[in-house]
């Protein structure tokens, strides 16, 4: 069932004066407000629809827990399959099955940049301690190249 909730309410970025003074109107100078248009008054329009389940999709396969801003998708010419990105069988995911170890993206991230996006309390201090942070990004770490021994290394302290 769809439902519509709508009221008048005070504009948020003129605080109802239906001017807008931002950095650069100053010594007394103001413009009006785009929001509201001068009016001072937002009207406010909400429209939703009752919540009855989960809907499934048709065009996923695979789901990750997070993406750590790289890209996931097959690609024949380099041979990537979106296991490759772990992630887990989307109809794993709809019968609530938990991401496992391996489930994370350790052909492309380390512990520490996939662990700074899935959970911080779970990265690994030695990444920090070991490694430092003066390199700046993580894949120019210089474990980086073996990030698959920092993933043994995660595995072996987390069990």
């Amino acid at each position: 069932m769809k439902h519509k909730i709508e009221f008048d309410e005070v504009c948020k970025s003129c605080n109802g004066t239906g001017l807008y003074v931002g950095m650069a109107e100053r010594d007394g100078a103001a413009v009006v407000c785009h929001t509201c248009k001068g009016t001072g008054c937002h009207h406010f329009v909400y429209e939703y629809e009752d919540f009855e389940g989960r809907t499934k999709r048709e065009d996923v396969e695979r789901v990750y827990q997070v993406n750590p801003g790289i890209i996931i998708g097959c690609n024949e010419n380099k041979g990537l399959e979106l296991s490759d990105f772990g992630g887990i069988p989307y109809s794993d995911w709809l019968e609530g099955q938990p991401f496992g170890i391996g489930s994370e993206n350790r052909q492309f991230t380390c512990p520490a940049w996939w662990y700074q996006s899935v959970d911080y309390k779970k990265t690994p201090e030695w990444c920090y301690n070991d490694y430092g942070f003066a390199w700046g990004a993580f894949s120019s770490c210089p474990q980086f190249t073996n990030k698959g021994q920092c993933w043994e290394r995660f595995d072996k302290e987390i069990s």
